[in-house]
């Protein structure tokens, strides 16, 4: 452990015992250092970066002193512990592995610094990042190149003009933006954005996105809190508000698994008496919650809406008559 590693555990020590102080020997296992290296790391924290660093008589510890009309003292600037380097370093990566580029012209100077700091700790820069992996399933195409620096120019608070090729309408059709967020959802990146086109919100898939220019225009601003209201309260990736409820019943040996499952924010679950699990989750457009319903096949019945409950028969009857056909 280097003096700067020392440095900063010893502060937090302090930090987390205001009020009763910790003693010598705290200090020298929090440091893993002898006596005479707690002590010099002690003067350090005082002398050099002014901490109120005093022997407390009555308590017979080390504390921070308490100082009149100002707040709890901290170290001066960012400070980072080697764990902290790690998790932040291992974060990284994981975006990385999320989608490859997205965001690297932001994240390169971050990495070349963490790295740099990290040579300083033992066991290096891929202590934990290096054994963390992530399986995407479901990713399409990589968007790289449709959409590099795109974290740049949503910060930038400027509107864009894209290109958006329809994956329902298989149409492509030239939109002004003004960005609010990216998203990553199931393996795949989408843009919530204000569409000046259509006067709403709307959500781009980053795939779908064939060009982007930045205009000088500024991007118009949607209140987070309307932002949430749009997204986050219907079923998936569809916005707008929730206007039906489904009632879900899985079977009991499905209800295991699915009591467990976070399908929606708002939604709301039950055993029955006969070992089901009942389901109840708000969502507006359809598409995305039927495709979820299927895949449990014979183990769910959907019980209302009578609307939704039609479409998922509908399409089931269709799958069992391709199977059909091809028996006969």
């Amino acid at each position: 452990m280097d003096r700067f590693e020392r440095i900063v555990r010893l502060h937090r020590l302090l930090a987390a015992n205001r009020r009763y102080g910790v003693t010598l020997v705290q200090i020298m296992e929090r440091l893993e250092c002898s006596r005479a290296t707690a002590r010099r790391v002690m003067a350090e924290l005082r002398d050099f970066l002014g901490a109120p660093l005093v022997w407390d008589r009555k308590l017979r510890r080390y504390r921070y002193a308490e100082r009149e009309g100002e707040g709890p003292w901290e170290l001066p600037g960012l400070w980072l512990g080697a764990d902290e380097l790690h998790a932040l370093l291992a974060a990284e990566r994981l975006l990385e592995q999320v989608e490859p580029g997205l965001l690297e012209p932001e994240l390169q100077p971050l990495r070349q610094r963490i790295r740099e700091l990290l040579r300083r700790v033992p066991g290096g820069g891929e202590a934990l990042a290096g054994r963390v992996r992530l399986a995407p399933i479901g990713r399409r195409q990589r968007v790289r190149h449709r959409a590099e620096g795109l974290g740049a120019r949503l910060a930038r608070r400027r509107r864009l003009q894209i290109l958006y090729h329809g994956r329902a309408s298989d149409e492509a059709t030239e939109r002004t933006v003004s960005p609010q967020r990216l998203v990553h959802y199931r393996d795949n990146w989408y843009l919530d954005a204000w569409c000046h086109l259509r006067r709403a919100l709307r959500t781009f898939a980053l795939d779908r996105i064939r060009r982007a220019r930045v205009l000088d225009e500024a991007a118009k601003a949607v209140p987070e809190a309307r932002l949430d209201r749009y997204y986050a309260r219907s079923y998936g990736i569809f916005g707008g508000p929730p206007r039906h409820t489904a009632v879900l019943r899985f079977t009991p040996e499905r209800a295991r698994w699915v009591a467990e499952e976070r399908w929606h924010p708002e939604q709301q679950g039950r055993f029955l008496d006969d070992g089901r699990y009942e389901l109840r989750i708000p969502y507006g457009d359809p598409r995305e919650l039927v495709t979820d319903i299927l895949r449990y096949g014979p183990d769910v019945e959907v019980v209302a809406p009578a609307e939704l409950r039609r479409q998922v028969a509908e399409r089931l009857r269709t799958a069992a008559d391709r199977y059909r056909d091809n028996d006969g």
